[in-house]
């Protein structure tokens, strides 16, 4: 009976480290924040339900604890602050301007997650876990992606999710080879990542009054000018 409710754990794992993948794909797809943001909390909620699911087979209370701290900060805190400090032209209908053009976007990413299944094929061989077959290549392909993504797009916010999203693929490769992850430490980077939202976000929509736009590039080129003495 225990066997087979472990391979019914693994296989529920299975499922959603196939779908967190889906999700890094169609945030790569989106046009708006708004629709980036979407999949981003369903890529974080289905993270928490890896982690239900792993500290469950485990008997892992941190594991579980872990989910409850991601649900918090990633499903609810980040997107209400991201809304709360965007405009609603920025956050639902302003197009994201990126350097490559999406079907290419897609093709790339296609082409890192097939990378990194090959990458980490060594590693993953190593183990007896099919919990680590699956989440490493997965989290990996996760890490990656969002790097493309603060590669390809100019604007801020993307970039901010992109960031969002290798933490997640860290998260991810975290609950299968770590036994015990600390609390501590998770709620702590839990609680950096809700204010590095917040910081950016008001910088953003201030940003945005001033110039007019939320390109990366044109923001940093931004600089005080000189006065001359009289």
């Amino acid at each position: 009976m225990a066997s087979a409710q472990t391979q019914l754990i693994e296989g529920l794992n299975a499922l959603s480290g196939g779908l967190i993948l889906l999700t890094a794909f169609g945030m790569v797809a989106m046009r708006q924040v708004q629709g980036v943001m979407r999949f981003f909390i369903v890529q974080s909620a289905l993270l928490a339900t890896s982690a239900f699911l792993i500290g469950f087979n485990r008997g892992s209370i941190h594991l579980i604890a872990l989910g409850v701290i991601t649900i918090g900060a990633k499903v609810i805190a980040i997107p209400l602050v991201l809304k709360w400090a965007l405009s609603e032209d920025l956050y639902q209908r302003r197009e994201i301007d990126q350097v490559i053009n999406i079907p290419s976007s897609l093709l790339l990413v296609l082409l890192l997650a097939i990378a990194a299944e090959f990458l980490v094929s060594p590693l993953v061989s190593i183990s007896n876990d099919p919990v680590v077959h699956v989440n490493l290549p997965i989290s990996l392909a996760l890490i990656l992606i969002g790097a493309y993504s603060l590669i390809a797009r100019r604007e801020a916010i993307p970039q901010l999710v992109g960031i969002l999203a290798m933490e997640n693929g860290a998260f991810f490769a975290g609950v299968a080879i770590a036994q015990e992850l600390p609390l501590i430490a998770e709620l702590a980077i839990a609680i950096d990542v809700i204010l590095i939202a917040v910081v950016i976000g008001v910088l953003t929509r201030d940003i945005t009054r001033a110039i007019g736009t939320t390109r990366a590039a044109t923001m940093s080129e931004l600089r005080e000018e000189p006065q001359q003495w009289r």
